[in-house]
């Protein structure tokens, strides 16, 4: 989607998925309300009735609602995704982002928004995909993490790269040090991705 595409039509309407706390959302909407990112938030979906990402969304009136994902740490199944698909369809959604969406996204979603779903990963990708990659960069006794934007495919964490920053693994830090300096990055890319890939 190009810029003049974009501008054509007004703001660029995204769409989140989370299953947490909704930081990274929260990063996005700040860069909305600070100019830095010509965009809207439509609607939010959560996997997880207790999300705080529902609450953040549903403070400044954004449509935030629960999607049946099947149980916990269950797949998500294709029913499920097919119709998260038409949900941000109907909601006028054109760029899909996870922002901590604790599932695999596949074919019926992939589908209907073609190189135009996101992801952020507390990793310098390839290395530590899956879960809890700062635990794992610590564990491995790893000198430089960072985190990752990139495309959404059918793998986990395979998608090609939009936007990387790397932070130290300092001598000191634990899984929870490291994951918190992380998350400053997280926040300062993630809308910069967005406009990257869109245009805006």
């Amino acid at each position: 989607m190009s810029a003049q595409e974009t501008s054509s039509k007004g703001k660029l309407k995204l769409g989140v998925l989370g299953s947490g706390s909704g930081s990274n959302m929260q990063a996005i909407l700040d860069a909305i309300d600070d100019g830095s990112l010509q965009a809207e938030i439509v609607l939010v979906l959560s996997d997880n009735e207790d999300a705080y990402i529902l609450e953040r969304a549903r403070k400044v009136g954004i449509a935030a609602e629960v999607i049946d994902c099947g149980g916990y740490a269950q797949r998500f199944p294709e029913a499920s995704q097919l119709e998260v698909a038409q949900r941000l369809k109907q909601a006028g959604v054109e760029m899909v982002c996870l922002a901590g969406f604790m599932r695999l996204v596949k074919s019926p979603l992939l589908d209907a928004f073609p190189q135009r779903i996101l992801n952020i990963h507390p990793s310098l990708l390839p290395a530590y995909p899956g879960l809890m990659a700062w635990k794992q960069a610590v564990d491995d006794g790893a000198t430089e993490s960072g985190c990752t934007v990139h495309y959404v495919d059918a793998g986990m964490d395979t998608g090609p790269i939009v936007l990387q920053a790397k932070v130290p693994v300092l001598g000191d830090d634990t899984a929870d040090s490291l994951h918190a300096r992380i998350q400053v990055e997280e926040h300062r890319i993630y809308p910069e991705a967005i406009r990257v890939v869109a245009g805006v």
